[in-house]
């Protein structure tokens, strides 16, 4: 679907003119003319489309008639009046040119043109949709990108909780664009598949009557399988392959084929893509894988398409299961690590050098005050249990001397009573 399409989401059902010109009392003399006037209404569109993105420029065009004399520009709920233009050299159409697309650019037009005194009609409404003025959701396909003839598809569109407005786009063969809202991350039910459902999707998300959007998601290819008769897919030399070989995944169709496709079941990598520049049988291609290593271990299977439908593929061949033998552990060389990574792992041994260090401080100084304590309490039982026995020691010296010699008084003795 064009990016044209998508200004359709921005208003929704068609706005009544009275409705617009009452709500605002600047217009309401204009409104009195434009009402009386019997000129047919003009014919209103922007370029390069009503789907601009943010910053670009877009000229928005009012075709009326070959006599106008001026043409008068009016914006859904605008507090100024609206831009008036004077044709020039005779011609039938007006532009009004916005240099930078904004938020304040994205809205509901519509135009008219005065001939004389009368007015003509207002144009119908053109709704002018602003992209890029968030952040892009994310889109993806619940039964993966790959789906079958018949089988019900749904894509759902993720964005911030502060969004309730949600729209899908598609490259071409949908008719429409499709929006939901009132939900946070929606579903879009496209129904059975069928081959018109293969292209290219986009979601944007937005708010509630506003004409700003996101930027768009990411691309999803939806392919259709099942459309043609599968192809071969063999390997050479040989499905089991030496680490740091090489090995070609061929994939051929007997009916005629430009596109293939090669496929690794599990691998969130876009399929491989290879197109013929040779139209005549035979009908394969040769994918080479080289040096291969474990990361190329696994189960493949390869698609024929037409570069004229190139979302339409073939049934897919039969699985080809793909080993990898040596192992990349014994032969990549060891990574270096990372600044930061480096960082924190001196930063964690610092740390637990420092802890270990200040804990056997600790343990040491509780060791040093116990010893300490016991040496004081040692001391001051030895005090105390020596005293008696000094004095007992010398009473008994005293008596034994005044026996011996009598004379001796205690004090000569040197003996203490």
């Amino acid at each position: 679907m064009s990016s044209a399409r998508l200004g359709t989401m921005g208003g929704g059902a068609t706005l009544p003119t009275i409705t617009a010109l009452l709500s605002l009392g600047l217009y309401w003399e204009l409104w009195g003319h434009v009402q009386a006037g019997v000129l047919p209404k003009p014919s209103i569109w922007a370029d390069p489309g009503p789907t601009v993105t943010k910053g670009s420029p877009v000229t928005i065009w009012c075709k009326g008639s070959q006599w106008a004399d001026v043409y008068s520009l009016y914006k859904r709920g605008a507090s100024r009046l609206r831009e008036t233009k004077t044709p020039q050299d005779s011609s039938n159409t007006a532009s009004f040119f916005f240099k930078r697309s904004s938020s304040d650019t994205a809205g509901l037009y519509q135009c008219a043109y005065r001939r004389g005194t009368r007015w003509s009609e207002w144009s119908d409404p053109l709704p002018l949709a602003v992209t890029g003025m968030y952040r892009e959701p994310s889109l993806l396909a619940r039964l993966g990108s790959l789906v079958l003839w018949g089988e019900n598809l749904a894509l759902q569109c993720h964005s911030e909780a502060s969004f309730d407005r949600f729209a899908l786009t598609k490259d071409k063969g949908l008719i429409t664009p499709l929006r939901l809202e009132g939900q946070r991350s929606p579903d879009f039910p496209l129904g059975r598949v069928n081959h018109s459902h293969g292209g290219s999707y986009r979601c944007y998300s937005g708010r509630y009557h506003s004409y700003t959007w996101s930027a768009p998601s990411t691309p999803l290819d939806i392919l259709i399988t099942g459309m043609y008769k599968k192809p071969s897919l063999s390997a050479h030399p040989g499905a089991s392959v030496p680490w740091g070989g090489n090995v070609t995944l061929q994939c051929g169709s007997e009916t005629w084929s430009d596109t293939f496709l090669l496929f690794r079941e599990g691998s969130l990598s876009p399929p491989q893509h290879l197109r013929l520049q040779d139209t005549a049988a035979p009908f394969q291609v040769n994918f080479t894988l080289s040096p291969v290593t474990s990361a190329n271990n696994g189960t493949y299977r390869c698609y024929s398409s037409h570069s004229t439908s190139p979302y339409l593929l073939s049934q897919p061949s039969d699985p080809l299961e793909l080993l990898i033998s040596g192992g990349s552990e014994d032969r990549l060389p060891p990574t270096a690590e990372s600044g930061p990574q480096r960082g924190l792992k001196l930063y964690l041994n610092v740390l637990i050098g420092v802890s270990v260090a200040f804990i056997l401080l600790l343990l040491l100084l509780i060791f040093l005050l116990i010893r300490h304590q016991r040496q004081d309490r040692c001391m001051k039982s030895v005090a105390a249990t020596s005293v008696p026995k000094d004095r007992g020691r010398q009473k008994r010296c005293c008596r034994e001397r005044h026996r011996a010699g009598g004379q001796q008084t205690a004090g000569q003795s040197g003996c203490r009573t």
